[in-house]
């Protein structure tokens, strides 16, 4: 996996371009949030958090789908549960993932951050190949934006307390963590 800071896309990744997305106010990328979602809930490897994030989600398939199909939502990247990595939109532009939300004193954390979704619940363990994957993306992040910073990686929940819970009390936070300091050596 290559990060191509000038088109703010990966090589050796899925690409499924999402049309939800504009320009940065100002090209700042400086956080990194972490999601998980499931489409339907709780059910992995079904495709429809792809076809979600382009606007083709089948309302009539699930009951609750209909509630959410109407809306216009992307994250930068999907991480599936064996670890798969799809690109939904550019690094270098805004994709909208996290909604209304604050991050030290700053509103609107669309405007300066990239978002990865994991595939999972809040109440599931994610696997170790979604660690790995994160793991090695969140690296190349680090490398290319050097704004960014492992002190500035936080979950949905975080930049929107009362609103979301993700990634869930399931998440390893030191795990990720012990995996950045590890690469970043070299180990």
């Amino acid at each position: 996996m290559q990060l191509d800071p000038d088109s703010g896309w990966c090589d050796g990744v899925r690409h499924c371009p999402s049309p939800n997305f504009n320009e940065r106010p100002q090209g700042e990328v400086s956080l990194l949030v972490i999601h998980n979602i499931s489409l339907p809930p709780g059910q992995f490897g079904t495709g429809k958090v792809q076809q979600f994030f382009q606007n083709r989600l089948p309302a009539h398939e699930h009951p609750y789908f209909e509630g959410i199909a109407q809306l216009t939502v992307s994250a930068h990247f999907l991480i599936e549960r064996d670890g798969a990595v799809t690109q939904f939109v550019s690094c270098n532009h805004r994709a909208w993932h996290a909604g209304q939300s604050l991050y030290a004193g700053r509103e609107n954390c669309n405007d300066f951050s990239i978002g990865i979704e994991l595939e999972g619940t809040d109440e599931l363990p994610f696997t170790d190949a979604q660690y790995q994957a994160l793991g090695e993306l969140t690296q190349r992040l680090l490398h290319a934006y050097p704004q960014m910073s492992v002190e500035r990686i936080c979950g949905h929940s975080d930049i929107a307390p009362g609103r979301k819970t993700d990634p869930g009390p399931c998440f390893d936070w030191a795990r990720l963590r012990v995996a950045l300091q590890h690469e970043e050596s070299g180990i």
